[in-house]
């Protein structure tokens, strides 16, 4: 049975959650339908652009992710610390970005006086935004909305295009947080869709290789920050070229038809994450099939449990056997 939302994120142990949408019919969310000789490619610059949009209105950041044929997968950190610094009329000024927000929102933003009355309606859609601007499950809506709306027009039909819930997972650790970004970077190399991370195209890799070149890191993108430190800044650990070796490194051994090796940088980063390169290999490419809830060690996952009254820690065994040494 499908659980609350509320009932699986808790903001106390993890800011970052996997989450994962696909379509219902047989009409394909992008690329080519075999059956009709149709081409959606289009649709994943849709998904892309909207993703990305998404990341410039909510406090929450984009870790990496990935547009695949039938269903996409995004990877977030939500910024409660962010949304809770804004301002009231920052608050509101992010709300109507993407959405038309009320007549007395606009007044406010506009600098026009209101009376007590309407200061006090005002402060109710303010705390009412605040809180959605750091809720996934208004993100995932913001995100899969249009795009069913825009396919459905295209399409000349109604009816539901997505899934009726997204499937969101916590990552509780920092080996959970990178083997699932890695896991969703290398998404179009399991499937076949490309040889390397650099043509795997409408993904974080992608953009983040794409930035490297140049010396810099995607904006539109949770930056890697480098090894922990005193005046850390918001970010993930790593160096971004550490990240991306790694990344290639593992799409070069998932290859059926290349031989690869870990490199001994990449290794250097696995002994960190206390992950044997076996059990690396394994969970970047089955991730989805081997971790159905929560992911990270067991402390963290028993954790987790206790603060949302779970009796059962769904997947223990595997986080247990795949995510120690």
């Amino acid at each position: 049975m499908a659980r609350p939302r509320q009932t699986i994120v808790s903001l106390d142990d993890t800011p970052y959650y996997h989450c994962c949408s696909r379509v219902v019919r047989k009409a394909f969310l992008c690329g080519i339908d075999n059956s009709t000789g149709e081409n959606f490619e289009h649709r994943r610059e849709w998904v892309d652009s909207r993703i990305l949009e998404l990341a410039t209105i909510f406090a929450i950041h984009i870790c990496a992710y990935a547009v695949m044929s039938n269903h996409l997968h995004v990877v977030l950190k939500i910024d409660a610390d962010k949304a809770k610094g804004w301002s009231d009329k920052e608050v509101l000024v992010q709300w109507h970005k993407g959405f038309k927000g009320t007549l007395l929102t606009h007044k406010l933003v506009k600098g026009e006086d209101l009376n007590e009355f309407e200061h006090k309606t005002v402060n109710d859609c303010v705390t009412q935004y605040r809180q959605r601007l750091i809720d996934i499950s208004w993100f995932m809506r913001s995100l899969c909305e249009p795009i069913a709306r825009m396919a459905n027009k295209e399409d000349k039909c109604t009816g539901r295009f997505w899934e009726g819930r997204f499937k969101s997972q916590a990552l509780l650790d920092e080996a959970a947080v990178l083997s699932c970004m890695a896991y969703v970077d290398l998404n179009p190399i399991r499937a076949k869709m490309a040889t390397t991370p650099e043509t795997s195209d409408y993904t974080s890799i992608q953009r983040r290789i794409t930035s490297a070149i140049k010396g810099e890191q995607p904006t539109a993108l949770l930056p890697f920050v480098g090894n922990e430190r005193l005046d850390m800044p918001n970010g993930l650990m790593f160096s971004v070229k550490d990240y991306i070796v790694l990344v290639e490194d593992t799409g070069r051994i998932i290859r059926e038809d290349k031989r690869g090796a870990i490199s001994s940088t990449s290794q250097d980063i696995l002994n960190r994450l206390n992950i044997p390169a076996d059990n690396w290999l394994k969970i970047t490419t089955e991730f989805g099939s081997l971790f159905k809830g929560a992911v990270g060690a067991l402390p963290a996952l028993t954790e987790y449990c206790e603060h949302l009254e779970r009796k059962r820690r769904q997947s223990a065994s595997n986080c247990q056997r795949w995510l120690c040494a």
